[in-house]
């Protein structure tokens, strides 16, 4: 049984890595068979179809930076420290996003199984940012705006990063965010010397 799930991890992991640096797309599953060590056997045992594989690859991908980021997003510290903390976490800026990166591949955006996947992803992060800021004393919609503001701000981070091959990009955006942000939301005192001395 061990080696069964292993061999279907090996599978969906070495998916995730060539998922992520060259697409779905573009991907065959020879090439998942050649990076996972498996055999061709197990390959067509846990997913008769690429398909298979890459609604399994693109799900867990999905599942782990949501778990990364509900981690982050939960807990009983205050809603600005959860925010900022899920903002200023370190990020991989050249790297981009994996699964922001998913909305750029045809055959994602192509295949609805996929594609809900990745929009289902998106939806529960804008939920639980909303959340967090609905905490601070924003009205609903003022939150839900912010909650799309904060998550562009990551997403389109990543992009300047890429084109500017600046890592620093990403992390600007987000000190520039954060200000903006500990400046406007109601009952909140922006750090200042005063208040951390």
């Amino acid at each position: 049984m061990s080696t069964t799930t292993s061999a279907r991890d090996r599978l969906v992991g070495a998916a995730q890595d060539l998922f992520a640096a060259q697409g779905v797309g573009p991907t065959s599953p020879r090439a998942v068979l050649a990076a996972s060590g498996v055999g061709q056997g197990s390959l067509y045992h846990h997913f008769p179809t690429k398909h298979d594989l890459a609604v399994a690859a693109v799900g867990a991908t999905v599942d782990d930076a949501l778990t990364r980021a509900l981690r982050t997003l939960g807990g009983d510290s205050p809603a600005v420290e959860r925010l900022v903390a899920y903002l200023e976490r370190p990020r991989d800026a050249l790297a981009g996003c994996k699964i922001g990166r998913l909305t750029s591949d045809q055959a994602v955006m192509d295949d609805d199984g996929l594609h809900d996947v990745v929009t289902a992803y998106f939806v529960r992060l804008l939920g639980t940012l909303t959340q967090v800021l609905r905490e601070t004393g924003l009205p609903d919609d003022a939150a839900r705006d912010r909650a799309h503001a904060a998550l562009a701000i990551i997403q389109g981070g990543y992009v300047l990063a890429r084109a500017t091959r600046d890592p620093d990009a990403l992390a600007a955006a987000v000190r520039g965010f954060v200000g903006l942000l500990t400046h406007d939301l109601p009952n909140q005192n922006p750090p200042t010397q005063e208040n951390n001395s």
